[in-house]
């Protein structure tokens, strides 16, 4: 990865041209005052999306974006597919910059939210 994530972004994991995690603020996120799960990250990796079957995502040849605020808690309304990893690894970074920057609705995908989470999310990017 050429580019350095935003503000509070880490590179989680890097596997050039297979895989990517970036975790946001791992070092308040780290599973002693929230639950181990409760660590937003970006994933970049082969295929259409993490819904789709292991055996079709291994013959595809583009990749997918997501941001998971936990393991099952997804942003879909970030998700997006890309036909290379430049252009996947590009969008992740600009999906971390939206979050950092507000413009990401992260309140919206829970049914039952975790209010400390939520909040402690909402200090760190300065919502109100």
């Amino acid at each position: 990865m050429e580019e350095a994530p935003p503000t509070g972004w880490t590179v989680w994991n890097e596997e050039p041209g297979a895989r990517l995690t970036l975790a946001y603020r791992p070092d308040v996120f780290d599973s002693s005052a929230f639950p181990p799960a409760c660590l937003p990250t970006i994933a970049v990796a082969p295929g259409n999306g993490p819904d789709q079957l292991p055996e079709r995502r291994a013959r595809s040849s583009g990749f997918y974006r997501a941001l998971f605020l936990e393991p099952t808690v997804r942003v879909r309304a970030v998700d997006a597919t890309y036909d290379d990893w430049d252009a996947a690894v590009e969008g992740a970074i600009a999906v971390a910059a939206a979050f950092v920057d507000g413009d990401v609705d992260y309140r919206s995908v829970y049914q039952a939210p975790r209010d400390a989470y939520l909040a402690k999310l909402d200090e760190l990017l300065g919502e109100p």
